[in-house]
């Protein structure tokens, strides 16, 4: 059982969120903050494994709060789940620990994967904000590939680094294949061999990996 505390302010959508939520019997709700104070303190009493945080809140932003959420309940892993597209607050978010950064309007489906990637050490990241993250990292590095990243053997053939240069965009598998013209499933099989190659776990990483070996 995944135990889950929910933090946004919006009653009617943290009710929804809730209802959503119960329909997974892998799920349980152990709890629900309206504001950052309270969340920190329903963290350090109930521990849950899983903080679904809010960014645009009352006083203390979401975004704030989650180097202090970690502190309270050290083994919770935190995932901003927020309105907000800004680069600036995906790049603070992850730098502050988050464990992932969703969009509200991610699909019921995908929120239960990230949620369980989540919890298993993964990064998730809504496909939207992708492009944003790469370009973030493009940044701190001052363009290119950061100082001193490290080089693995690149064992990609041409197809699989064009896919990964559209990953880094941001692009779904339904979006590469059109541009591509291949079938969907080409592309998720090709996904899943780059992923494979490097000895990755997510598109995130995928995204990562791109920019510091200067691909995307």
């Amino acid at each position: 059982m995944i135990r889950i505390l929910v933090v946004d302010d919006h009653t009617l959508f943290r009710r929804g969120l809730l209802a959503l939520l119960g329909r997974d019997p892998a799920f349980s709700v152990v709890g629900e903050a309206g504001d950052a104070g309270e969340a920190l303190r329903r963290a350090a009493e109930l521990q849950p494994d899983i903080v679904l945080l809010d960014n645009h809140m009352p006083g203390v932003r979401g975004i704030d709060a989650v180097g202090a959420l970690r502190e309270s309940a050290p083994a919770a892993r935190v995932i901003v789940l927020t309105v907000s597209e800004d680069e600036d607050d995906l790049a603070r978010a992850l730098n502050s620990g988050a464990a992932g950064y969703l969009l509200k309007t991610v699909e019921s489906e995908a929120l239960g994967d990230a949620i369980r990637r989540a919890l298993a050490g993964e990064a998730v990241v809504s496909p939207e904000m992708t492009h944003k993250l790469v370009n973030a990292l493009r940044s701190a590095s001052g363009a290119g590939a950061p100082a001193g990243a490290a080089h693995r053997e690149e064992p990609l053939s041409p197809r699989e680094r064009e896919i990964l240069r559209e990953i880094a965009g941001g692009a779904s598998n339904k979006e590469i294949a059109r541009r591509l013209g291949i079938a969907e499933t080409t592309v998720k099989v090709h996904v899943q061999h780059i992923l494979r190659k490097l000895n990755l776990s997510s598109r995130v990483q995928a995204a990562v990996y791109a920019v510091e070996q200067g691909i995307a």
